[in-house]
């Protein structure tokens, strides 16, 4: 079966968080999504657009998250931890995420973007050129690196696609250089 019939069957043919029937699509959620039925969430156009656009949020389409934030499946609880943070200013979500219970190693997940900090305590990646990264993004090494612990040197103009952002480190990222998974420093690199 494929990823979205997989999800369509858990759900129901619904939208995970607001129960919609109409334009479901999967959402991969960032940043570390295995993909999969595990690290995916059958979504409505409504929910998507907002999760993926700040600006647009509506806060009252997200009173569905008093149901949907129950959920026995990882990846809508995160999106749902996830949006209450993002609007908890407004009073009624952080009463939600008091009453919301996390497993240790899913509220990590779900605080790896860093959804519900304030801009000054974010952890930002940036690049040689002071371009932000995000997780997903493709970059190029600006220069030989010699990899630490291997014989392996990663020549100047080698792309490495789908990075990983270090949450609590803004000067690393983790990417693939052939089949190798290496750490490297943000200015070395430069975005794509």
């Amino acid at each position: 079966m494929s990823v979205l019939s997989d999800l369509e069957a858990r759900s129901g043919n619904q939208c995970e968080l607001c129960a919609s029937t109409t334009n479901l699509s999967i959402y991969e959620v960032p940043p570390i999504s295995t993909g999969g039925v595990d690290g995916s969430v059958l979504v409505c156009d409504t929910c998507k657009g907002q999760i993926e656009d700040p600006d647009s949020t509506d806060a009252n389409h997200w009173r569905c998250l008093n149901d949907s934030m129950w959920s026995e499946f990882r990846a809508v609880q995160v999106v749902a931890w996830r949006m209450l943070s993002r609007l908890k200013k407004e009073g009624w979500p952080q009463d939600l995420l008091d009453m919301l219970y996390l497993e240790d190693e899913v509220l990590r997940f779900a605080k790896a973007t860093g959804e519900g900090l304030d801009d000054s305590e974010k952890v930002i990646h940036r690049d040689v050129n002071g371009v932000i990264l995000q997780a997903g993004d493709s970059v190029v090494l600006v220069k030989d690196l010699k990899v630490k612990g291997s014989s392996l040197v990663a020549k100047q103009g080698t792309t490495v696609r789908r990075i990983s952002l270090d949450s609590e480190n803004a000067e690393f990222i983790e990417g693939k250089v052939g089949p190798t998974q290496i750490v490297i420093i943000t200015k070395y690199v430069k975005k794509v």
